[in-house]
């Protein structure tokens, strides 16, 4: 009986939950329409979000386009299909394995910072003093962060692909003396904008999901420090889930279209 109560808790909790986000996401376009906009925070937000999480992607994207052809090449060579390694690491590589990473990446640093910092301004009260003084601090603290990991996710999700392939080509150029010019040449023979256009698109909406989920966490951040530790890592766990979820929808979707 208590096992079930508590069940039945969580659910609530949980429904509970994506109602408060719903609402949130709602106030963030209707505050995002509506003027002054504030381009020099968004700037600023861009900056923190592309450029400082921009070694990490390509490092991760460079390691993953090296294992992932280390791992299938000895498949591929029993076959004798060496050959389409390009092709199978390109289209691998931009429709899923790179979005994702990438958005997981993401998730793990830029979530995180946002909750914990936007918590950690719940906590100290500079947000109240921001409402008390007339400031708008939705607009200026949450519109520019969702805004700039919408803008920055899809052009990390670029640079981590292309380090990825780069990655897997000196592999290939190792293994089989396969030229610069040969091995692109073939990746970009089996790709279309079919691969690239549902590749870029859940991008943003996984920027989205980053920015909607961190700011929420933070800014709904309860009193306490150890708000501020729960809030950072909920942010990413929740940001996590929803990368999922939204990828899935998005390869559906995109299924749909291919059958038609």
């Amino acid at each position: 009986m208590k096992l079930t109560t508590q069940i039945q808790g969580g659910i609530l909790k949980f429904f509970d939950q994506i109602g408060d986000l719903s609402f949130f996401l709602g106030r963030f376009f209707k505050e995002f329409l509506k003027p002054p906009y504030e381009f020099s925070e968004l700037l600023h937000q861009c900056y923190n979000v592309g450029n400082r999480s921009l070694p990490l992607v390509s490092i991760t994207g460079f390691i993953i386009g090296l294992v992932l052809t280390l791992q299938t090449r000895p498949t591929l060579e029993e076959f004798g299909a060496v050959s389409w390694m390009p092709n199978m690491v390109g289209i691998s590589i931009v429709r899923e394995i790179g979005p994702v990473i990438v958005a997981l990446i993401c998730a793990g640093r830029v979530a995180s910072g946002m909750g914990a910092e936007l918590g950690s301004m719940r906590v100290t009260e500079q947000i109240d003093a921001m409402e008390v003084s007339g400031t708008n601090p939705f607009k200026f603290l949450v519109v520019t962060r969702i805004l700039a990991t919408m803008l920055m996710l899809p052009l990390l999700v670029i640079l981590g692909d292309a380090f990825a392939l780069y990655g897997s080509f000196l592999v290939e150029n190792i293994k089989g003396e396969v030229s610069f010019a040969l091995y692109f040449n073939k990746v970009f023979e089996s790709l279309g904008f079919s691969d690239l256009i549902p590749a870029v698109t859940k991008s943003f909406f996984f920027g989205l999901a980053i920015g909607l989920v961190g700011c929420y966490k933070g800014y709904n951040c309860k009193k306490g420090t150890v708000g501020v530790g729960v809030a950072a890592n909920t942010a990413v766990v929740m940001a996590s889930m929803l990368i999922f979820i939204i990828d899935f929808v998005a390869v559906f979707i995109s299924d749909i279209f291919y059958e038609l």
